[in-house]
């Protein structure tokens, strides 16, 4: 089998985007390839992110340009980012994940000195959980928003309407 000379590329993730007010972040696992193209957060047009982000908070999130929504989230004091700051993998699976750099929790401590808890939008964010616990925070697990997550969208946004708590 050949190696995809790209897939040993290291890629970097995007920028947390995080105001010092927030109350929760939420946490990806790394940027698919749409999203590094875009250089922004869940820009497949199929990921259900901002759908269920935009029914859970009540705001017309998919409708708004990205700078748009960022300011959406941070006014409602929530954060994002990804538990993956770089990697190598080929395509946009979170099984082709190599070699993972995970995101210093205390980068975020130092800016969001209010940070209550930690959503991880699906099963490989939520590998980072221990450590988000250890330093104090709540931790809530949460369906994946990713297509390749084919449960009904009713189901996944039911199960998001738990970040209502820090909202």
């Amino acid at each position: 089998m050949a190696i995809d000379a790209l897939s040993d590329a290291p890629l970097a993730g995007l920028a947390p985007v995080v105001g010092r007010d927030a109350r929760i972040l939420i946490l990806g696992s790394f940027p698919g390839v749409a999203s590094l193209a875009a250089a922004q957060y869940y820009a497949h047009p199929r990921n259900h992110f901002w759908t269920i982000l935009g029914t859970v908070l009540d705001e017309p999130l998919p409708a708004l340009p990205y700078p748009a929504r960022l300011a959406r989230l941070k006014a409602r004091r929530v954060g994002l980012w990804d538990t993956i700051v770089a990697c190598q993998r080929s395509g946009s699976l979170d099984a082709s994940i190599r070699n993972p750099v995970r995101g210093e929790i205390e980068r975020i401590a130092r800016v969001a000195r209010n940070l209550e808890a930690v959503a991880f939008n699906g099963n490989t964010a939520a590998r980072a959980e221990p450590a988000w616990r250890d330093a104090g925070y709540a931790t809530l697990r949460l369906p994946s928003t990713s297509p390749a997550y084919t449960r009904p969208l009713a189901e996944k946004t039911a199960a998001w309407r738990a970040l209502a708590r820090w909202l």
